[in-house]
Parts: C-alpha cells; sequence; structure tokens
C-alpha cells in the first residue's frame, strides 16, 4: 500500500507539472496574439521571461524562505535529542545530514528546504519542540526529510516560480488587451482566437493558484508516506498531526508564499478545516490521519 501511494503520487506530480507547462505556453501564445497578432511571437516571450526569472528563483529560494521566517542555526550542544533525530533519519534515507534551523515561535510546525539533498536544510518551531515527545519530533523530522529525499522542496520552488512567471505574463496580456482596444491597427484578430485568448489571459494565474495548491497537497500525502517508510511507524505521525492541530497559533512570520513549506498550515483557521478546498496548501489533518492509519 506504501508503494503504490507513493507511485501514485509521483505520476500525479508529474502531469501537474506539465499541465503547468501547456499553461504558460497557452498564456504566451495569448499574449502574442492580442499584442502583434503572433503567436510564435508570445511564445517566445514566454519563453524569455521563464529563462530568467526560474533560475534566479531557484537559486536564492533557500536563503529567503530562512530569512523571511527568522530561523537561526542550531547546535548539537543545544539541541542535541534533535541532531540525534535528524542524523538517524538520514542514514535510512541515505542522503547527507541537512542543516538544523531553530524559529523562536510557540505555534508548532516545521519545514524544509533545499534545492537538493546536498544543500538541504530543515527548521523547526520552538512550540514544536516544547509540545511534542520524541516519537512524535521523529515523525515530524522524518516527514520534512522525505520532502528533501523526494526532491519536493525542488519541484515546490519551481512550482511557486512558475506561477510569479504567469502572473507576470497575465498582466502583459491585460495590458495589451487595452492597448488594443485604443488602438484599432490589428486587424488580423479573430473573434473565436481572441476569445481563446482572453481566457487564458483572465483565467490562467487562478488555474496556476489551483495547480500549485494541488502540486503542495500531493507532495503532502507522499512525505507522510515516506515518513512511515523510514520510521516503521504511523502512530508517531498521527499524534503529532493531532497536536499541531490542537494549537489555535499561527506561526508569526508565516507568509502566503511560504504556506505550502511547512509541514502543516501555519495559520490556525487553515488548520482547523475538516475538508480540503481547493485553495488549501495541504491536505486537511482528517484525510492526512485517514491515509496513514490505511498504511
Amino acid at each position: 500500500m506504501l508503494y503504490k501511494q507513493i507511485e501514485q503520487n509521483k505520476r500525479k506530480t508529474i502531469m501537474l507539472v506539465m499541465f503547468f507547462c501547456l499553461l504558460i505556453a497557452g498564456i504566451g501564445g495569448a499574449i502574442g496574439y492580442l499584442g502583434y497578432g503572433d503567436i510564435l511571437l508570445g511564445l517566445i516571450v514566454a519563453a524569455v521571461v521563464l529563462a530568467f526569472y526560474i533560475p534566479i528563483t531557484y537559486m536564492s529560494a533557500n536563503a529567503q524562505v530562512l530569512g523571511l521566517s527568522g530561523a537561526t542555526l542550531a547546535t548539537p550542544e543545544k539541541h542535541p535529542q534533535l541532531y540525534n533525530i535528524v542524523e538517524s533519519l538520514c542514514i535510512p534515507a541515505r542522503i547527507p545530514m541537512p542543516k538544523i534551523y531553530i524559529i523562536n515561535d510557540p505555534s508548532p510546525n516545521a519545514f524544509a528546504t533545499g534545492i537538493k539533498p546536498e544543500k538541504g536544510s530543515v527548521a523547526f518551531t520552538t512550540g514544536l519542540l516544547e509540545r511534542l515527545n520524541r516519537e512524535e519530533l521523529e515523525a515530524v523530522a522524518a516527514h520534512e526529510i522525505g520532502h528533501i529525499r523526494n526532491y519536493d522542496i525542488r519541484l515546490m520552488t519551481i512550482s511557486i516560480a512558475l506561477i510569479s512567471v504567469v502572473a507576470i505574463l497575465a498582466d502583459m496580456g491585460t495590458r495589451m488587451l487595452f492597448h488594443n482596444r485604443r488602438s484599432n491597427d490589428n486587424k488580423k484578430t479573430h473573434p473565436a482566437v481572441l476569445i481563446i485568448a482572453l481566457v487564458f489571459v483572465i483565467l490562467a494565474p487562478i488555474a496556476a493558484r489551483f495547480v500549485h495548491f494541488a502540486v503542495s497537497r500531493n507532495r503532502e500525502y507522499l512525505a507522510d508516506a515516506t515518513a512511515v517508510e523510514l520510521t516503521r511507524n504511523s502512530v508517531g505521525l498521527k499524534h503529532a498531526l493531532l497536536k499541531i492541530s490542537g494549537s489555535d497559533l499561527d506561526v508569526r512570520k508565516a507568509k502566503g508564499s511560504t504556506a505550502s513549506m511547512y509541514f502543516s498550515s501555519p495559520f490556525s483557521k487553515e488548520r482547523k478545516k475538516k475538508r480540503t478546498s481547493w485553495f488549501s496548501t495541504h491536505p486537511s489533518i482528517e484525510s492526512r490521519i485517514e491515509r496513514l492509519e490505511k498504511m
């Protein structure tokens, strides 16, 4: 059951990323058509924006996430148990020891970052360290190690960059639309193609958000499955989820743009929801526990 779930999640993720790329191609073509009556030119513009924006986001994401969260580097002397847990999990995961960070925040949560295992980092809030016992802390750490091992951080970083690209292109398309309304120089636009182009420009940013959230939820299920694989224990993760869901505190420095990186939603209102919505960055706690009980 565990390995079947992992394979299903990987296939779904590939399909979602392919859809994301098609969405960007579509909005690029729409820009070219709205602005110049040339779809190919729009595709070239989209490719150029991607070529510049994604590498910048890719290389700076790690430092940005840690900086925004207020994380400080932990030491083995101050947090020996945490170091022992993370180090022991890296052996079955077959990844290098990540850097460990502490976030001074009473809300229990954690996240992982790093575009590849060799540059991985895991961060834990002080609230998490205070509320969870060793078994539960090990389960949360295994979940975050799973994100690093499965290259989820790379995927989410690319996903966030793609959302930004879609937003930039959609804004360009909107400007092209108003420009065309004011100047009637473009006589080549076909009404049906024009409507399709408008649909891409208006709905693409919304669709991009949906895809990003779906990818995020998908990777949480996969990281839960990986945590069970590494610890051979689903009970610790279940209890950790229950304790974290019981907190009414938000992670103080969490942002909407980084919410998907956390172990569970950093916003208590989102954590309390019984059902997963299209706008959720994480599956509901009930849904995650239900899957754990089936493993």
